[in-house]
C-alpha cells in the first residue's frame, strides 16, 4: 500500500511540475544517463519500466518541441545578428584595405622624403647618373614589369577577362608585398602599383556586380562571378547580389505566366509553384556551391527563401485560393495547397524546410473553405429535417455505396436505410471528406474532422428537437436555434431518429473519415505512411468516441421522454406511486396477483420497440439492446431514487404491508424476467431491482411483521410473471389446465384475463 501511495504521490508531483523543472535533472553537467536509468529501474517491475520508458519518450518529445519553439522564437533575432555580423565583416575588410593603402602612402612618402634629402646632398651626381640611365633607356626589370602590368590591367578589364584579371591582381599584390620587403621598386613606383591595384580592384568589383545583376547571367557564369567578387573581399555584397539575381529572374517570369494561364485553378498553381520553388532550389545550390554552409550566408538564404515563399503564397491566394475558399471550393483549395507542398518538400534535401511557412499562410484559407462547406451542410440538413417524415429508406439512385470494394449486388444489399435528411447529410459528409483528403498530408485534417463532429452534433440536436417532448428542453440544445423540425409522432418514427444517429456515428462517418488516411501509393512509402497511420489511430478512436457521446445524448433524451410518459399523467400525477402497494392491505380479500398496470405498459412498450428495432437495426442489434436496457433502467432507477415513494412506503401514513410487499416483489421479478428473456438485463438493473426488494423487505420488518413468513417461494413469483408475459403477448392457453388451488393461475380470474387482454390491445 505504501509503495502504491508513494507512486501516486510522485506521479501527482510530476504532473504539477513544469517542463522546465522536469528537465533540470538532465541539464546538470555531471548527468550520467546510465546511473539515472539504473536508479530508476532497480526496484521496478516490467510494467513500471514500460511506464518509465513511455514517460521518457514523452519527455523527449516535449523537450524537442520546446527547443523548436525556442529556435523559432529567436530565429529572427539570430538572422538579424548574423546579417549585422556579415555587414561588419565587410566593413572591416574595406577598412583593412583602406588602412593598407594609407600605410603604403605614408611609407612611400617617408621614403621619398628620405630620398629627396639624399638627392640634396649629391644632386649633381645623382642627376647625372639618372640622366645617363634615361638616355641609355635603361630601366630596372621590376619597373619594366610594372609598366607592362598596368597596361595589362586595362586590357583585361576592357575585355572582361575576369579570371586573367584576378591572376594579374594577385601577381601585382605579390610584387607589392615583395618590394616592401626587398625595396626592389622605388617608393614612387610602389605607390603607383598599389594605387593601380586598388583602382583596378574597384573596377573589377563593379564589373562583376554588374554582371551578376544581368538577367542573362546564369549557371556557372553566375557562380563564377559571385566567387570572384567574394575573393575580391566583397563576400556579403556578392551573396546579396546572388539572391537578388534569382529574385529578378523569378519576377521576370511571372508576367508571362499570367498571360499564358488563366488566373485560377490547378494549371496556374502547378506552373507558379514550379517556377518559385525551382528558383529557390537553384539559389540554394548556388549559395552552397560558393559559400558552403557558413551560418551568416545560410541565414540570409533562409530569410530570402521565406520572403519569396510569402510572396508566392500571396499571389496564389489572390489569384486562386481566395475566391475558392469564399465559395466553399474546398477541393480546389486543398489540391492547390497539396501541389505547393509537394514542390516545397523537394527543398528539404537542400536544408530548406518551408512547409511551416506555407501551413501558417494557407491555414486561414483552408479554415475558411472548411467552415463554408460545413455551414452549407448544416443549413441544408436543417432545411431537410423540417420536411423529413422520419421513415427509413434506401439512398436515392446514384448515392454512394457503403463499401467501395464490394460488388454491385452486395453493395446494393448493404446499403443502409436512413431517413431522407440523414441520407442527404451522409452524402454531403462523404463529398466533404473526399474533397478534404489532401488535407491529411498537410496535417490539417484535424480541422476537417472537428468540423464533421460539429455538424453531426448539430444534426443530432435536430433529431432531439424532433422528439415530442423536445420543446421542454430545446433551450439546452446548442446550435439548434429556432430551426423548425418535423416532430416524430410514432414510436417507429422516434426509433428512426436513433437509427439515423447510430448508423452515422458507428459506420458511415468513420468510414468516410478513412479517406483522410489514404494507403501509401508506392511501396517505398509504406513504412513511413504506415507509422503515420498508426499514430493517427488514437485520434480517430477519440473522434469516434465523441460521435458516440452525441448519440448517447439522443438516446438518453429518448429514454427520458418515454419514461416520463409512463410514470406521469397529463395532470402531473404519477402512475407509479406508493399507494399502489400500501392500499392492498386494506382489502378484505386477497388480490388477483398480476404485475402492476404501469409495468405491464412498460413491458408492452419494450416489446413493441424490440419488434420495430429487429427490422430497423439489422446488423446493429447491440444498439437496440442497449436502448431497451437504458429505457428499463430509467424507469426502475426513478422508482429507486424517488424519495417521496420511499417515505410513504417506510413511514406512512400507512406503511407497506405484507400484501403490498408481495405485489412489489412480483413487479420487480416481472421486470427481471422479461428483461432477461429480452436479453437486455444489465448488471446495474439487476442490482437496483435487488436493492428495491431488500429495502421493501426492511420496511415491512420495521413495522414488526416478519416479511419472510408472508412471502411465497421464489418459484411462485417466477411462474406468475411468466404467465403474465404469455397473457400480455397473447401466447397464453389455459383451456386444458386443471387449476390447483396453489397454482398461480388459480389467482387469475377470467375477469382479470379479459381485462388484461383488453388493456394490452388498447
Amino acid at each position: 500500500m505504501s509503495r502504491t501511495s508513494s507512486k501516486g504521490d510522485s506521479a501527482e508531483l510530476e504532473g504539477n511540475l513544469t517542463l522546465s523543472d522536469r528537465l533540470k535533472v538532465f541539464k546538470n553537467s555531471h548527468f550520467d544517463p546510465n546511473a539515472f536509468v539504473t536508479s530508476k529501474c532497480q526496484t521496478m517491475n516490467e510494467k513500471e519500466i514500460r511506464h518509465l520508458c513511455s514517460y521518457l519518450v514523452d519527455l523527449k518529445k516535449a523537450s524537442a518541441e520546446e527547443m523548436r519553439k525556442s529556435v523559432y522564437a529567436n530565429y529572427a533575432a539570430f538572422i538579424r545578428t548574423s546579417r549585422e555580423i556579415s555587414d561588419l565583416e565587410g566593413q572591416l575588410i574595406s577598412m583593412r584595405n583602406f588602412l593598407s593603402t594609407q600605410a603604403a602612402l605614408v611609407h612611400g612618402l617617408s621614403e621619398h622624403a628620405c630620398i629627396d634629402s639624399l638627392w640634396a646632398a649629391s644632386e649633381d651626381s645623382i642627376a647625372d647618373d639618372h640622366l645617363s640611365n634615361l638616355d641609355e633607356g635603361e630601366l630596372s626589370e621590376s619597373e619594366d614589369w610594372l609598366i607592362e602590368l598596368l597596361d595589362n590591367f586595362e586590357v583585361l578589364l576592357a575585355e572582361r577577362r575576369v579570371e586573367e584579371a584576378m591572376q594579374a591582381l594577385e601577381k601585382g599584390e605579390e610584387l607589392a608585398t615583395e618590394s616592401r620587403k626587398k625595396h626592389s621598386l622605388s617608393p614612387t613606383a610602389l605607390v603607383t602599383l598599389e594605387t593601380a591595384i586598388r583602382n583596378q580592384r574597384q573596377k573589377l568589383a563593379y564589373q562583376l556586380a554588374e554582371a551578376i545583376s544581368q538577367p542573362s547571367t546564369r549557371g556557372q557564369e553566375l557562380r563564377s562571378a559571385v566567387l570572384a567578387l567574394k575573393n575580391l573581399g566583397d563576400a556579403p555584397l556578392a551573396h546579396t547580389l546572388l539572391l537578388n539575381s534569382h529574385h529578378q529572374k523569378l519576377k521576370s517570369s511571372l508576367p508571362s505566366l499570367r498571360s499564358s494561364n488563366s488566373s485560377c485553378g490547378r494549371a496556374y498553381t502547378v506552373a507558379l509553384s514550379q517556377i518559385v520553388f525551382s528558383t529557390i532550389a537553384q539559389a540554394a545550390s548556388d549559395s552552397l556551391a560558393v559559400y558552403g554552409e557558413e551560418p551568416a550566408y545560410t541565414s540570409e538564404l533562409v530569410t530570402w527563401a521565406v520572403r519569396e515563399t510569402e510572396a508566392f503564397a500571396f499571389l496564389l491566394k489572390r489569384h486562386v485560393l481566395a475566391s475558392s475558399a469564399a465559395s466553399g471550393g474546398l477541393r480546389v483549395a486543398a489540391e492547390c495547397i497539396h501541389i505547393c507542398m509537394g514542390h516545397c518538400s523537394l527543398l528539404e534535401a537542400r536544408g530548406l524546410s518551408l512547409a511551416p511557412v506555407l501551413l501558417r499562410l494557407f491555414k486561414p484559407i483552408i479554415e475558411q473553405a472548411v467552415n463554408a462547406n460545413l455551414k452549407k451542410i448544416e443549413e441544408i440538413s436543417a432545411a431537410l429535417a423540417a420536411a423529413d417524415d422520419w421513415l427509413l429508406i434506401y439512398p436515392p439512385a446514384g448515392g454512394r455505396p457503403f463499401s467501395s470494394s464490394a460488388s454491385l449486388g452486395s453493395a446494393m444489399a448493404s446499403q443502409p436505410k436512413l431517413s431522407s435528411s440523414a441520407n442527404r447529410f451522409n452524402s454531403m459528409i462523404q463529398d466533404f471528406l473526399e474533397d478534404a483528403g489532401p488535407l491529411e498530408s498537410l496535417q490539417l485534417d484535424g480541422s476537417a474532422l472537428g468540423g464533421v463532429l460539429q455538424v453531426f452534433n448539430s444534426y443530432v440536436n435536430l433529431l432531439m428537437r424532433a422528439l415530442p417532448s423536445s420543446s421542454e428542453t430545446e433551450e439546452s440544445l446548442e446550435g439548434s436555434g429556432s430551426k423548425i423540425v418535423r416532430i416524430a409522432e410514432t414510436e417507429s418514427q422516434q426509433l428512426a431518429l436513433l437509427a439515423n444517429a447510430s448508423l452515422l456515428a458507428d459506420d458511415l462517418l468513420p468510414y468516410a473519415a478513412m479517406k483522410l488516411l489514404p494507403l501509401p501509393p508506392r511501396m517505398d512509402e509504406q513504412p513511413k505512411r504506415s507509422s503515420e497511420r498508426q499514430s493517427r489511430l488514437p485520434e480517430q478512436r477519440e473522434w469516434k468516441k465523441k460521435l458516440q457521446r452525441s448519440v448517447d445524448r439522443l438516446r438518453d433524451s429518448f429514454c427520458r421522454q418515454h419514461a416520463l410518459d409512463l410514470i406521469f399523467t397529463e395532470d402531473g400525477d404519477t402512475h407509479l406511486n406508493a399507494y399502489i402497494y400500501t392500499s392492498l392491505d386494506d382489502n378484505v380479500e386477497e388480490p388477483e396477483w398480476f404485475p402492476s398496470p404501469i409495468l405491464q405498459e412498460l413491458f408492452m412498450k419494450l416489446s413493441r420497440m424490440a419488434s420495430i428495432a429487429t427490422d430497423m437495426f439489422i446488423g446493429r442489434e447491440r444498439f437496440a439492446t442497449v436502448l431497451l436496457m437504458r429505457l428499463t433502467e430509467t424507469v426502475i432507477l426513478w422508482l429507486s431514487d424517488d424519495q417521496t415513494f420511499w417515505e410513504e412506503i417506510e413511514e406512512g401514513p400507512k406503511p407497506l404491508g405484507p400484501l403490498g410487499l408481495q405485489q412489489l416483489y412480483l413487479d420487480m421479478e416481472f421486470v427481471l424476467l422479461f428483461s432477461s428473456q429480452g436479453r437486455y438485463l444489465s448488471r446495474n438493473l439487476h442490482q437496483v431491482i435487488k436493492n428495491i426488494i431488500a429495502r421493501a423487505i426492511d420496511a415491512v420488518a420495521a413495522s414488526g411483521v416478519d416479511p419472510y413468513s408472508t412471502l411465497p417461494e421464489d418459484d411462485w413469483f417466477a411462474e406468475v410473471a411468466q404467465i403474465a408475459i404469455k397473457m400480455l403477448t397473447g401466447k397464453a392457453n389455459f383451456g386444458n389446465v386443471e387449476r390447483d388451488a396453489t397454482s398461480p393461475t388459480a389467482s387469475v380470474s377470467a375477469k382479470s384475463v379479459s381485462s388484461i387482454v383488453s388493456h394490452g390491445s388498447n
